[in-house]
């Protein structure tokens, strides 16, 4: 049903002084999605449920009159806190003040109109065919749905389906838009300029990797490309605004932080040049990209942008990793003395990715949580979806491990081939043999992984091969194993309480 207004809706505004339409956008975009916690395909359904917010700066003049005067403010997002609201005048920073603020958000709508209009005249359009019948009078009722009209003649009517209703005029108190409205001192007249800063919910970014491996006889290497993409549910548009995201675990209080506080801190930290992508810069102890360029973000909008530039060729190393015995216990109350527990299992094969994040390998930048993705050429060129994986916000210089999924032509198990405990010594001896079976026609490299997980303290007594110890319960043998070949692992651990 549509709701047609007379003029007295534009003269509503003309009491008090009003925003110029020329805003100057700067936004501040947190976010506190995981990896793939946002679905893209229903992302109309989220709005204020989105995890993040946006700290928004808008610049643009205003004209103030000297000594106290109110000034109305109508471009605030619908989600907007208004206890974070700042207004500041850079003309005169000193001289101009907000003694008072209001938050107007009662909207206008059909059921508000009707409930203002009971005891007024209104007209009432039906559709009757193809004939447009209009009734006047005064509204004495719009409950549940249904018109009850008093006309000039007295007759009352009741009116249940009607297509249109005619209101003279937007009644006071109701608005169009969510309102700011300050009442201001200012020692200067004329034109501001001027700064508001509120938080907004509705909005949030998240990081996508992408990765197009290369295997080799060496080894392989890779190429990586970063995305991030944009959400703007808040309720407002941002027409070429100055876009800016902050990486980090940011902390927030039930009381919402000053924004003039985070804005000091913000543009502090975005003083380094800019080219047409993204900077990154340090903020306190979270981490700040800064778009280079100005870029539209209109309501209900996803925007996606490159996060840095594709590093080409970074070398990486695939890692194939037997596994099959239980893993340890988080806590040990008693040392597990049942000799069938673990004794004989099939294992798996996982396929993982190692790189390192240095300078030295044409990385080197600090990597925010988000999802990866890897493609490897098939052998008629095309790129095929090979394996994902969830990073964390990894910093420069540390390695990044990805489990792409579980190898087919790499085959085991693990199986005991002693036990014996001996309680008046405390110990547990237990003997293990580990067999690998590559089926493939090339060599490859296993390692194959062992928890010790009877006991806490052991010592392995003997083995037939060399193994690296990975932390105090896990040790890794390394296996060279030819083409449709295999190879075997014994040991023996001791375990003593």
């Amino acid at each position: 049903m549509r709701m047609l207004l007379a003029t007295g809706i534009a003269a509503a505004m003309t009491t008090a002084a009003l925003a110029a339409e020329t805003p100057d956008y700067s936004l501040t975009i947190y976010s506190s999605a995981q990896p793939g916690q946002v679905n893209t395909e229903s992302l109309a359904n989220y709005g204020s449920a989105l995890p993040g917010y946006a700290l928004v700066r808008d610049g643009r003049q205003m004209k103030l009159q000297a000594g106290s005067g109110v000034l109305k403010f109508t471009d605030v997002a619908k989600r907007i806190d208004p206890t974070t609201v700042a207004f500041e005048s850079l003309t005169d920073p000193t001289g101009t003040r907000v003694v008072e603020q209001n938050y107007q958000f009662d909207l206008v709508n059909r059921d508000k109109l009707l409930e203002r209009y009971v005891g007024a005249a209104i007209t009432v359009e039906q559709q009757r065919g193809d004939t447009l019948e209009r009734i006047s009078g005064t509204l004495l009722s719009a409950a549940g749905g249904t018109l009850i009209l008093q006309r000039d003649s007295g007759e009352v009517v009741s009116i249940g389906t009607y297509s249109n209703v005619l209101f003279p005029s937007l009644p006071g108190g109701l608005i169009t838009r969510p309102t700011l409205v300050w009442l201001v001192n200012a020692k200067q007249a004329g034109t501001h300029d001027t700064r508001v800063s509120y938080q907004t919910q509705g909005m949030t970014w998240w990081s996508d990797y992408n990765i197009t491996l290369r295997e080799n006889d060496s080894g392989c290497d890779m190429d990586l490309s970063a995305w991030v993409t944009i959400v703007n549910q808040s309720g407002a548009s941002y027409p070429q605004a100055q876009l800016k995201l902050v990486a980090g675990e940011v902390n927030r209080a039930p009381a919402p932080a000053r924004p003039a506080e985070m804005r000091m801190k913000t543009m502090a930290a975005a003083a380094a040049p800019l080219d047409d992508g993204f900077q990154e810069s340090s903020l306190f102890e979270y981490h700040l990209y800064t778009l280079g360029r100005r870029s539209d973000l209109p309501d209900n909008s996803t925007k996606q942008l490159e996060l840095f530039p594709t590093a080409a060729k970074a070398g990486c190393t695939k890692q194939l990793v037997f596994t099959a015995s239980p893993q340890p216990w988080t806590y040990w109350g008693a040392p597990i003395s049942d000799q069938g527990y673990g004794a004989t299992e099939q294992g798996t094969v996982g396929a993982f990715l190692e790189f390192e994040n240095k300078e030295n390998n044409k990385l080197g930048m600090p990597l925010p949580a988000g999802r990866i993705r890897v493609n490897q050429a098939s052998v008629d060129g095309t790129l095929e979806f090979i394996g994902e994986d969830v990073i964390k916000h990894t910093p420069r210089n540390e390695t990044l491990r990805i489990k792409l999924g579980t190898a087919f032509d790499v085959v085991g198990e693990r199986k005991q081939v002693s036990f014996n405990i001996d309680t008046s010594a405390k110990t547990i001896d237990e003997s293990i043999e580990v067999t690998v079976r590559n089926r493939k026609k090339t060599a490859t490299r296993v390692i194959a992984r062992e928890y010790l997980y009877r006991w806490s303290g052991w010592t392995v007594t003997a083995k037939n091969r060399e193994f690296v110890k990975r932390d105090a319960a896990t040790i890794d043998f390394p296996l060279d194993i030819p083409a449709d070949g295999e190879a075997k692992v014994t040991y023996t651990v001791r375990y003593k309480w």
